[in-house]
């Protein structure tokens, strides 16, 4: 039998996935437990491999800061680049961090930190305690991560909360995408005001204030 044959008969094993099942409520439950009582909270999201000489780092740094001021928390993955980044501009600083092969390491910069086994738990997480998204320039994660908020506000499974996509350069390819999107129809034109493309701080944190919910989750 080869590695791939196992590995798939692995999936389909019911002993397994009764275990998997408690490793993910363990995940659900830790995280209700430690950000049950977090104040509003905003997720920052972007590449671990920013350097912190670089402008994404600088900017994501000081939107973190704007937003902290405001009385906001800040969440993100809990690693480097962005995320650190993110991190070291907030008062109330989150990190959800997630176990890999190569193990992610947390920047020094979170001050509550969560683990988690599964990248789908963490990202439920991001979504349910947050009222607004800063989503920086990143790879797939950070792409997986803005698809699923698009998603849920699109299709109303979640508020209609901020998403700010900071780096006009930088997403104006994906914005042209969206375009062909709604040229096929597969999206609305009312889809495109469900996010702001910005190079603007100032912007940022003022369409954040003006979107984000005020009464809770």
């Amino acid at each position: 039998m080869s590695d791939l044959e196992k590995e798939f008969l692995d999936n389909k094993n019911r002993e397994k996935d009764i275990w998997r099942m408690f490793k993910i409520l363990s995940d659900f439950t830790d995280a209700n437990e430690d950000l049950c009582s977090l104040p509003q909270a905003i997720s920052i999201f972007g590449s671990a491999r920013t350097d912190k000489n670089h402008k994404h780092y600088q900017d994501a740094y000081k939107i973190s800061k704007r937003l902290s001021k405001e009385g906001y928390a800040i969440i993100t993955g809990g690693g480097g680049g962005i995320m650190e980044a993110g991190n070291k501009g907030a008062k109330i600083s989150v990190g959800l961090n997630i176990k890999l092969p190569a193990e992610q390491k947390i920047n020094k910069f979170v001050k509550l930190s969560l683990q988690f086994r599964y990248f789908f738990t963490r990202k439920v997480t991001f979504l349910k305690y947050s009222v607004g998204f800063v989503v920086m320039p990143g790879g797939f994660g950070t792409l997986d991560e803005l698809s699923e908020a698009l998603c849920l506000v699109q299709t109303k499974r979640m508020g209609a909360f901020p998403i700010v996509l900071f780096g006009k350069d930088f997403f104006k390819p994906l914005e042209a995408f969206f375009q062909t999107m709604l040229e096929h129809n597969y999206i609305s034109k009312k889809d495109l005001s469900l996010y702001l493309i910005t190079d603007d701080i100032d912007e940022a944190v003022e369409y954040i204030k003006k979107n984000s919910i005020t009464n809770g989750h």
